[in-house]
């Protein structure tokens, strides 16, 4: 890994070459970023799914489609976050052809830690909104319960604005479901909520 990486795109490449933890190996693709380089808001995600091992690129499956819903809900572009995960590859158990997701362990976040080091380097976002347990920790350095501190300013070892809230996946299990409303909802409220945090440090 190069020590001072000058943009995303010099870090990215150098993150294919990545062996940092045994997941690379089972890995279709390293998934590391999309959106602005110098993006105000920077969401950061658990780890690729399988729709996005594939693809190479986050957020492009049913979670991600959550995700630009609650995002348009909230009256920002998606286009302008930067979007990444707290773990580049896809991390899975196989079971006949399908290959479902297993959370990343403690290893994995910290093997992949300097590469989001790197990426908040780099694109110095105003807020940094971590999506579920596993994102926090990687952002916070600590462990986290989402449901206890989403909904308010947080702040990173280096002094950043962090919000935490649930990832869009947890939302997306609850379709169809009398719970899915006040999920969504919530979602919501904490993007529009980092979107106002981010928009006051502007200014």
């Amino acid at each position: 890994m190069p020590e001072a990486p000058a943009t995303v795109a010099v870090l990215e490449e150098a993150a294919r070459a990545c062996r940092g933890c045994e997941l690379w190996r089972g890995a279709t693709h390293v998934v590391f970023s999309s959106g602005p380089p110098h993006a105000r808001l920077m969401l950061v995600g658990e780890q690729p799914g399988d729709r996005e091992d594939r693809a190479g690129e986050p957020f492009v499956g049913p979670a991600g489609a959550v995700l630009t819903d609650a995002l348009d809900a909230a009256g920002i572009d998606p286009a302008a976050v930067y979007l990444t995960n707290a773990v580049k590859h896809f991390r899975f158990e196989e079971r006949g052809k399908r290959r479902l997701h297993t959370t990343p362990g403690t290893a994995h976040v910290l093997a992949c830690r300097p590469w989001l080091s790197a990426e908040l380097g780099i694109v110095r976002p105003a807020v940094v909104v971590a999506l579920g347990a596993t994102a926090g920790r990687a952002v916070l350095g600590r462990p986290v319960r989402v449901a206890d501190e989403r909904g308010r300013p947080l702040e990173d070892a280096d002094g950043r604005t962090v919000l935490l809230t649930t990832h869009p996946s947890a939302v997306l299990r609850l379709r169809g479901r009398p719970e899915w409303d006040a999920a969504f909802d919530g979602l919501v409220a904490d993007l529009a909520l980092a979107s106002t945090e981010a928009a006051g440090a502007a200014s």
